[in-house]
């Protein structure tokens, strides 16, 4: 099962004690996904989904709050195996009249039926805003695998449901845009913490903690894919470090010889020649006396410099030959 579906899932189950709230809860589900039809001199509310769980909840909330039942059919699609379309319809039109006018929707008839956006009183209190967003999700909602990105969407064809939901949600600090792909203005939220804030809002608390558990498990692994990237470049700066400092003191060795070198220089530079794998520290202790991590940085770095020097010399000196 997919983790949208779990969601969904777990929002179908909560039918709130407030009849306000539910109120709010059919507002968006009518809103998003209800029609109003008219027949000669009647008029029918139609739900049609393919989601049983939308249907189970938009049948709940009908009963539960009008105290009353709807004709409920369900279509199987041949070409698609185990698809089926439910159609719940309320063809009382005063009963229809009474839903619209309760959750503050004009009785308006256009040719598709498309039901409007619900008035303000629906959405005055923050337990009705919740249970608005609760009704979107279900009917229009979905949400990435959280394994594989974040990405939490609402989408709809009428550019004004998108900028209501988008203020509803906005009033919970949680930042959503609006993008339009091709003809669906979609109201979406990419950040991880803005999800589990929706989450919260739609009282999804089982699904936002196992958001969380997948966003903790994430982070450990970048954080430790950072710590091993980090010491993968620690060593292999630590390497070409130590390869340059051999390479300076083989050169002098070579060049000049260790005569010339003081203690110091000629003991760190023989220990390094021995021992190129061993960090600054570890030289350092090979000294007696021994000596700490700057010390032994500051003579290798002084080598380094002996050894450019003679390069630059020996330089000067196959090019006075080349001219004489």
């Amino acid at each position: 099962m997919s983790f949208s579906k779990n969601v969904k899932e777990e929002l179908s189950l909560q039918i709130n004690d407030a009849r306000h709230c539910r109120i709010a809860e059919l507002a968006a589900i009518l809103t998003y996904g209800g029609q109003l039809i008219q027949k000669h001199s009647y008029i029918y509310l139609k739900l049609q989904t393919e989601n049983p769980l939308v249907a189970r909840k938009y049948f709940t909330l009908i009963k539960k709050t009008f105290n009353i039942s709807m004709d409920i059919s369900i279509k199987g699609n041949q070409s698609i195996k185990d698809n089926k379309t439910y159609i719940l319809i309320i063809k009382n039109q005063d009963i229809a009249r009474n839903i619209m006018k309760a959750t503050k929707q004009d009785v308006c008839y256009t040719s598709d039926g498309r039901i409007g956006n619900p008035g303000q009183m629906v959405l005055q209190n923050n337990c009705c805003k919740r249970a608005f967003i609760r009704g979107a999700f279900l009917i229009c909602g979905s949400m990435s695998n959280p394994k594989k990105a974040y990405h939490l969407e609402f989408v709809t064809d009428d550019p004004l449901k998108a900028e209501r939901l988008q203020e509803v949600i906005c009033a919970f600090s949680i930042d959503a845009k609006i993008i339009l792909r091709k003809k669906y203005h979609v109201v979406y939220i990419k950040e991880g913490s803005g999800i589990v804030d929706l989450l919260n809002v739609m009282e999804a608390h089982v699904s936002l903690m196992d958001l969380e558990n997948v966003r903790i498990l994430k982070e450990m692994r970048n954080q430790v894919n950072r710590q091993v990237n980090c010491e993968a470049a620690n060593i292999n700066k630590t390497v070409e470090a130590a390869s340059k400092q051999t390479e300076d003191i083989i050169y002098i060795r070579d060049y000049v010889g260790f005569g010339n070198l003081n203690e110091g220089l000629r003991d760190i530079a023989k220990l390094r020649v021995e021992n190129p794998e061993a960090s600054l520290k570890e030289l350092g202790t090979m000294l007696l006396p021994p000596i700490g991590k700057s010390g032994v940085n500051h003579r290798l770095r002084k080598l380094s410099t002996i050894a450019e020097y003679f390069r630059e010399h020996k330089e000067e000196s196959i090019n006075d030959k080349k001219r004489d």
